[in-house]
């Protein structure tokens, strides 16, 4: 189909990913939205993209005017992702650079009524008076819809360098985790200073637009490079994350710790709400039963720490997305994480089998954070149970459940407390 035969509707009406993303851009009525056709009478245009590769399949919107921003779009920080996508990304680069790739593609047009100023209209014109008021360029990845993901702008200046990424939570459980991830960023701030730390992307602003709420995150370092799925887990970092440049805590139980009445907080209101809730209650019960007078450092963690939101800079390690971070959890929790999701994403593992390499990782490496055995078993357990109350989290916030690790988590947490319980009953016979 050439672009003279696409029709002229609104993409905002349709279910897939182009009208997902497209009503997360550009939810103020007030705008108009055209595809190969021109803006209504009495609309000025005041934005192009191109939807690439079809508006059937689209995977990107490029802003068009600006050949050097659209090229930018494509090709910036293209060392993180797999050689495919990479050269992909490099061809297209090239010849938006050249200008010869936005009209081979359909032209999304953005138009607004006379009198509209695009700064009380567009979320990318609002966020360029927040970063200073200088003119900013903004594309957008689409992807199918997912009440787990989040639509996220890249911001380019004029000169096609990248200004900042800006997350937009638009549902309960997206608008969570960018607030989280704002507030752990300010949090963060300091950690530059602090030896081993990882360089973490500062927060430029945060807003809220349209009952969306919106996070601006500083651009990674241009020449950063992805962390190879092979390397094995940086300890020093994960302890340097934990202490945020503090002395090692003192080791407490977990009966009485924050950390286990927020566990049990959780739990409750998860029994209320879902009947699988009851499980999760009944297991942070046996959970203290079996660890509660085991003493371990509490401290934060990054909450996601997998190689791919991991990479190096200039011999420095850097972290991004810290939507999962928290305080006041069994030091270890980043190494469990580490382990349990290697095993279940890039294995394609069942969660039962992840929880085993939950295992293996602590005995491999809790020595180098200070864990005897018992505590590995409480980090190990208390971490299955963190996770499957996230999950819990997000389905309750409207995510829906996460097939992989509901009802499996549950399941495998009876698992294991039957075989600790028949253990000791055997030792004590």
């Amino acid at each position: 189909m050439s672009r003279r035969d696409v029709p002229s509707t609104d993409p905002r009406s349709r279910a897939d990913g182009l009208g997902w993303v497209s009503r997360a851009l550009f939810g103020d009525d007030r705008v108009t939205l055209t595809v190969g056709g021109a803006p209504p009478v009495g609309h000025r245009a005041v934005a192009r993209y191109a939807v690439v590769p079809s508006l059937s399949r689209a995977r990107f919107l490029l802003p068009l005017g600006a050949p050097r921003v659209t090229a930018a779009a494509l090709l910036a920080y293209n060392a993180l992702r797999p050689p495919a996508v990479r050269a992909a990304r490099a061809a297209l680069g090239g010849l938006s650079r050249l200008g010869v790739a936005g009209p081979a593609f359909p032209t999304l047009t953005v138009a607004l009524p006379a009198g509209v100023s695009p700064g009380d209209a567009l979320l990318a014109e609002r966020l360029a008076v927040e970063l200073g008021g200088a003119s900013l360029h903004a594309a957008c990845g689409v992807r199918p819809p997912d009440p787990n993901h989040k639509p996220t702008l890249q911001l380019f200046d004029a000169d096609a360098r990248p200004r900042g990424y800006a997350k937009i939570g638009w549902n309960g459980a997206t608008r969570a985790l960018v607030t989280a991830e704002a507030a752990a960023l300010r949090a963060l701030a300091a950690t530059s200073v602090v030896p081993g730390h990882p360089l973490t992307p500062r927060l430029l602003t945060e807003i809220t637009w349209a009952g969306q709420v919106v996070a601006v995150v500083e651009p990674l370092p241009p020449r950063v490079r992805g962390m190879p799925v092979t390397e094995p887990p940086a300890v020093d970092a994960l302890l340097a994350v934990a202490r945020r440049g503090r002395p090692a805590g003192e080791r407490r139980p977990l009966t009485g710790s924050p950390f286990l009445s927020r566990l049990v907080a959780e739990a409750t209101r998860a029994a209320t709400a879902d009947p699988s809730g009851r499980a999760a209650l009944a297991a942070v019960a046996d959970l203290e039963r079996r660890h509660g007078e085991t003493c371990v450092e509490f401290g934060h963690w990054h909450g996601d720490w997998v190689p791919w939101n991991l990479g190096r800079h200039a011999d420095r390690l850097v972290a991004w997305d810290w939507e999962h971070s928290g305080a006041d959890v069994p030091l270890g929790f980043d190494l469990a994480h580490d382990a349990f999701q290697r095993a279940l994403v890039l294995g394609g593992r069942p969660a039962d089998v992840a929880a085993r390499a939950v295992d293996t990782e602590l005995d491999r490496y809790g020595d180098r954070l200070g864990l005897a055995p018992a505590q590995r078993r409480l980090v190990a357990d208390a971490y299955l149970l963190e996770l499957w109350l996230r999950t819990w989290r997000l389905a309750d916030a409207g995510a829906g459940w996460n097939t992989a690790l509901h009802p499996a988590l549950l399941q495998v947490t009876a698992a294991r407390s039957a075989g600790i319980r028949t253990y000791r009953h055997a030792d004590e016979r």
